[in-house]
């Protein structure tokens, strides 16, 4: 259990706040000093870990409120990055044309044995003579 009361105000920070940066200048602490506490404190990493995910969880919500609100005011740029990310109809495509050739072409006996030398090298098959192995 973490007992330190700048690393509890730190996590706690994370939750609001998830850039390390800008949570450590407020708990008044160097960034080489979290990553220090990180690397000795596998409980702390740990915590830090959950914390700064749910500060992107919090973060994430405040932007999806601002955008939500952007486009109740008429803000085109929200409304067409809204469409972009959540409508299909309205997404990035990608259209692929081509042709397939199913046509099978004999091997020549160099690249039988090319082949043969190659499976024997890799040991995908045991003896390369066998009758159920011909390539």
């Amino acid at each position: 259990m973490i007992t330190d009361k700048t690393k509890i105000a730190l996590i706690e920070q994370f939750k609001q706040m998830p850039i390390i940066e800008v949570a450590c200048k407020k708990i008044g602490i160097g960034r080489a000093t979290f990553y220090r506490w990180k690397k000795s404190n596998k409980e702390f990493a740990k915590l830090c870990d959950e914390a700064l995910s749910q500060g992107r969880l919090f973060i994430n919500d405040l932007a999806e409120s601002q955008l939500l609100q952007a486009i109740k005011e008429g803000n085109m740029t929200g409304v067409i990055f809204w469409l972009k990310n959540n409508h299909r109809n309205y997404g990035t495509k990608i259209e692929i044309k081509g042709k397939i050739r199913t046509e099978h072409e004999n091997l020549t006996k160099e690249q039988k044995a090319l082949i043969k030398e190659a499976l024997k090298k890799s040991v995908l098959i045991e003896n390369v003579s066998h009758p159920d192995n011909n390539v």
